[in-house]
C-alpha cells in the first residue's frame, strides 16, 4: 500500500513543505524503471560521441569534397564552432532548466539536435556548415544541462557515481557508431565522395528521431517540482515509482526516512545563483572549473583532430580512420564502466586525483614517443586506447562534480556554468590551435599541444585531491543543501 500524500509531504501557511521524497527516491532498489531513465535520457552522450567522431572521421572528407573543400584549419575551425555552440546552448538552456523544469527541456534540445544535424548534411558552404554544427552543439550543450540533472534526481545516492560515469562513458558507444558508418558511408566504392560525409550526419538524425517518443513517459523530477510549490505531483510521482517496485516484487525497505523542510517558490533569482555558486561554494567552484577546463582542452584538442594526426604524419588514408577509432572508442567505453564502481567505493576525491593525473602523466610519455618518431600507426593507436581508458573516467568524473556539488534549485545552470567555462577555456581554443599544429607538419609542435593538455590534467589532480567534496554514498541534499532550505525552528 503507498504512503499517504501527507506522510510524505506536510505544508504549511507559510509555503513551508516538509517532505521524506528525496529519502524514499534514494532508498529504492535498482530497477527497470532506472534502467529506462538511463536509456531515453542517456542517449545524449551517445549523441554527442557520434557527433565529436564525425567531426574526425569526415575530415579528410571535408577536405577532399569538390562543394567545401576545407583546409586543415577550416576543419579546426567546424570542430571548434560545434563547442561554441554547446558552451552557449548550455548556459541558456541550463538556466531554463532550473526555471521551467527538466522534462520540458529535454524535449526541446533533443529536438533542436535532430534539426540541426540533418541540416549539416545539407551544408552548401563553410558559413552554413559551421552555423548548423553551432546550432547542433547548442542542441547537445542544451541536454547535458537537462539530462545530467534529471538522472542524478532519480538514481540512488548509492549507486550515483558509478551511474553518472557509465552513462558518460555511452558518449563512446555513439563513437564507435559514427566509426562505423564512416567506414560504410565513406568508402568510394559506395557513395559519391560528396554524398557520403552527408549520409554520415544523417545517423544522429535517425537515432534522435527513434529516441524521442521514449522520453514521453519520463515524468518531471520530484525534486524540481518540490521546490517550486508541486508538491502533490511530486508526491504521486513518487508513489507511482514505488508501486512499480512493489509490483516488480521489490518494496521500498523500512529503513528511516530523512526529512527536509523546503520554503517554496517560482525561480531562483540569477544574482542567487552565482552568489551560491562563486560566494558560498567558491572552493566546489575551483575545483569544477579547473576540472572541466582540464578534460575540455584533453578531449576536445586531440579528439577533434585526431584523424588529422593519423592522415598528415601516418598516411592513412581518410575512409579507413574509422578502424582506429573502434578500439580508442572502447578503451574509452570500458574506463568509466570498469573503473566507476571506485567512485562509490574508494571515493570521489582520491579517484578523481588518480585519474586526471594517471592520464596527464601517459599523454606526456605517449607525446615524447611520438615526436621521437617511436610509434607506428597501431602502437599509437594502442597508446591513445590506454591513455583514454584512465582519462574518460576522469572527464565522467568532471560532470558527476559539477552536478552534484551544488544546490538543487540551481543544479542545472551549474552544470551549464562550468561546462561553459570549462569548455570555452578548453575546449573552444584546443581544436583550432591544435589543427595550426598539425599544419605545421612538425612533430615537435604536436607534441608541444600533447604538453599542455598533459600540464592542465595533473594541475587538475592536484586541485582535486586537496579540494574535492567526498560526496560518495551521500543524498544530494547532503552534498549541498538547497538553497530553499529551512533550519528547524524557522
Amino acid at each position: 500500500m503507498s504512503e499517504s500524500p501527507t506522510a510524505a509531504v506536510q505544508e504549511t501557511p507559510s509555503a513551508v513543505i516538509e517532505t521524506d521524497l528525496p529519502s524514499r527516491l534514494d532508498r529504492l532498489p535498482w530497477g527497470r524503471f532506472h534502467s529506462l531513465i538511463v536509456v531515453a535520457l542517456g542517449v545524449t552522450w551517445l549523441l554527442d560521441g557520434l557527433e565529436v567522431t564525425l567531426a574526425g572521421a569526415v575530415a579528410s572528407a571535408l577536405k577532399a569534397s569538390p562543394t567545401l573543400h576545407f583546409t586543415n584549419s577550416e576543419v579546426g575551425l567546424t570542430g571548434s564552432a560545434y563547442i561554441l555552440g554547446a558552451v552557449l546552448g548550455a548556459l541558456g538552456f541550463g538556466w531554463l532548466t532550473d526555471r521551467l523544469g527538466r522534462r520540458k527541456l529535454f524535449f526541446i534540445t533533443l529536438t533542436l539536435y535532430l534539426a540541426a544535424t540533418a541540416a549539416t548534411a545539407l551544408s552548401w558552404n563553410l558559413a552554413s556548415f559551421l552555423l548548423f554544427r553551432f546550432l547542433t552543439g547548442a542542441g547537445i550543450g542544451g541536454e547535458y544541462t537537462a539530462i545530467n540533472s534529471t538522472i542524478q534526481e532519480f538514481t540512488p545516492a548509492r549507486v550515483r557515481g558509478w551511474t553518472d560515469l557509465g552513462i558518460n562513458g555511452t558518449f563512446w558507444i555513439g563513437a564507435a557508431i559514427g566509426a562505423t558508418g564512416s567506414l560504410v558511408l565513406l568508402d568510394p566504392h559506395l557513395l559519391p565522395s560528396d554524398w557520403g560525409w552527408r549520409g554520415c550526419f544523417f545517423i544522429g538524425a535517425a537515432l534522435a528521431l527513434a529516441i524521442l517518443p521514449m522520453r514521453a513517459w519520463v515524468p518531471e523530477s520530484p525534486r524540481w517540482l518540490l521546490t517550486h510549490g508541486e508538491a502533490r505531483e511530486a508526491t504521486q510521482i513518487v508513489e507511482h515509482i514505488e508501486a512499480r517496485f512493489r509490483d516488480a516484487g521489490h518494496p521500498p525497505t523500512d529503513e528511516p526516512l530523512a526529512r527536509l523542510r523546503l520554503r517554496t517558490r517560482d525561480h531562483t533569482p540569477l544574482r542567487e545563483v552565482f552568489h551560491a555558486i562563486f560566494t558560498v561554494h567558491r572552493r566546489r567552484a575551483l575545483v569544477g572549473l579547473s576540472l572541466m577546463t582540464a578534460q575540455a582542452f584533453f578531449y576536445n584538442a586531440i579528439f577533434f583532430t585526431y584523424a588529422l594526426v593519423l592522415t598528415d604524419f601516418y598516411h592513412v588514408p581518410g575512409d579507413h580512420i574509422g578502424w582506429y577509432l573502434l578500439p580508442f572508442a572502447l578503451g574509452n567505453f570500458l574506463g568509466p564502466l570498469l573503473l566507476g564502481r571506485l567512485f562509490d567505493v574508494i571515493g570521489r576525491r582520491k579517484m578523481i586525483a588518480a585519474t586526471y593525473a594517471i592520464s596527464g602523466v601517459l599523454l606526456t610519455v605517449s607525446g615524447y614517443l611520438f615526436e621521437q618518431n617511436l610509434l607506428t600507426v597501431t602502437t599509437q593507436t594502442a597508446a591513445w586506447m590506454v591513455i583514454f581508458f584512465f582519462a574518460s573516467a576522469a572527464a565522467s568524473s568532471a560532470y558527476l562534480t559539477v552536478s552534484e556539488s551544488f544546490p538543487l534549485e540551481i543544479r542545472a545552470l551549474a552544470i551549464a556554468v562550468f561546462y561553459a567555462f570549462g569548455t570555452a577555456l578548453g575546449g573552444i581554443a584546443g581544436p583550432a590551435f591544435f589543427g595550426r599544429l598539425i599544419d605545421t607538419h612538425q612533430r615537435s609542435a604536436v607534441f608541444t599541444g600533447y604538453l599542455v593538455g598533459s600540464a592542465l590534467m595533473v594541475g587538475a589532480a592536484v586541485v582535486a585531491a586537496i579540494w574535492g567534496v567526498d560526496a560518495e554514498r551521500k543524498s544530494l541534499e547532503n552534498v549541498a543543501a538547497p538553497l530553499s532550505a529551512v533550519a528547524d525552528g524557522e
